[in-house]
C-alpha cells in the first residue's frame, strides 16, 4: 500500500484520480479548498471497500496554507509514495480583456503553487517516490481565451526538466498529464451554459475516439505515473485527448 496525495482532489479528473487509487488499494489524501465539496467527495470515496480516504483543506494558491498542510502531514508522520498536483483553475479572457489579476491568479494557482507544495512535502516524501502535474493540451494547442491559463500549464512544464535533474539526489521522478477537452465541472466554472456543453461534446465526436473524454479516462495515465510502474520515466508527458491534436 502507497501513500499519495491527490491535491483537487474533489471532483473531477482529481477525484477520479483518487478512487482509482483506493480501487488499487493505496492509502489516498485529497485537498480541497471548500469544507463542503471535501466533506462530498470523503463521502463518495469512502463507500467503497478499501483504506479510508482523508481530506485536508488547502488553497494552493495561498502559500501559508500550503505550509500549514505540509506541518500538518509531518506531525501525521505522513510519507509520501506520489503527489499528484491535480488542483488548477481555467478562468477564460479573451487577450484584449485580459486583466493582471487574470494573468496572476493563473500563476499562483497553477504555476507558483505547485512548486511551493513540492519543495514543503519535500521532507515527507519517500525514496524513491513520484510527482504527477496534471497539465493540459492547451500547452500545445491553442485556444481562444486561454492565454493565461496555456502559459501557466506550460510555465510549470518548462520547470520539470531541472526539477528531475535536482530531485535526482533524492529518488524523486517528475512527470505530467496532458488531458484533452474533459468533461468536468470546469465547464460550469468558466460560465458555459447547458446548450454550449452540447456543443462541445458534439464537436468532440468528430475526435478519432468519437466522444468526450471524462475523468474516468484520464485517471489511468495519472495512476501509472504516480506508481512504481514508471519508475524510469522522467519528464515524461502523457497526452490523453482521444486524438483531438492529431
Amino acid at each position: 500500500m502507497q501513500q499519495i496525495l491527490v491535491t483537487g482532489g474533489t471532483s473531477g479528473i482529481g477525484l477520479a484520480t483518487a478512487q482509482q487509487l483506493k480501487n488499487a488499494g493505496h492509502q489516498v489524501l485529497i485537498t480541497g479548498r471548500s469544507q463542503g465539496n471535501l466533506d462530498r467527495a470523503l463521502d463518495q470515496l469512502n463507500q467503497s471497500q478499501g483504506a479510508e480516504v482523508n481530506g485536508l483543506m488547502c488553497d494552493q494558491s495561498q502559500p501559508e496554507q500550503i505550509q500549514a498542510l505540509a506541518e500538518e502531514l509531518i506531525q501525521s508522520d505522513v510519507q509520501l509514495n506520489s503527489l499528484v498536483l491535480n488542483a488548477g483553475i481555467f478562468l477564460p479572457q479573451m487577450f484584449d480583456d485580459m486583466t493582471l489579476d487574470n494573468l496572476n491568479g493563473h500563476m499562483a494557482t497553477n504555476v507558483t503553487g505547485p512548486l511551493m507544495m513540492i519543495q514543503a512535502l519535500l521532507p515527507i516524501m519517500k525514496t524513491p517516490s513520484s510527482v504527477v502535474f496534471i497539465s493540459s493540451i492547451a500547452v500545445e494547442k491553442g485556444f481562444a481565451t486561454a492565454v493565461a491559463y496555456s502559459a501557466s500549464k506550460a510555465a510549470f512544464e518548462g520547470a520539470m526538466a531541472a526539477l528531475n535533474l535536482e530531485l535526482a539526489e533524492r529518488g524523486i521522478r517528475v512527470n505530467c498529464v496532458r488531458p484533452g477537452v474533459t468533461l468536468t465541472d470546469i465547464q460550469r466554472k468558466a460560465g458555459m451554459d447547458d446548450a454550449a456543453i452540447a456543443g462541445l461534446k458534439q464537436a468532440m465526436g468528430q475526435t478519432p475516439a468519437g466522444d468526450m473524454l471524462g475523468p474516468d479516462d484520464i485517471a489511468p495515465a495519472i495512476c501509472h505515473l504516480a506508481l512504481e510502474g514508471s519508475r524510469h520515466s522522467r519528464n515524461a508527458r502523457i497526452t490523453v485527448d482521444g486524438g483531438y491534436c492529431l
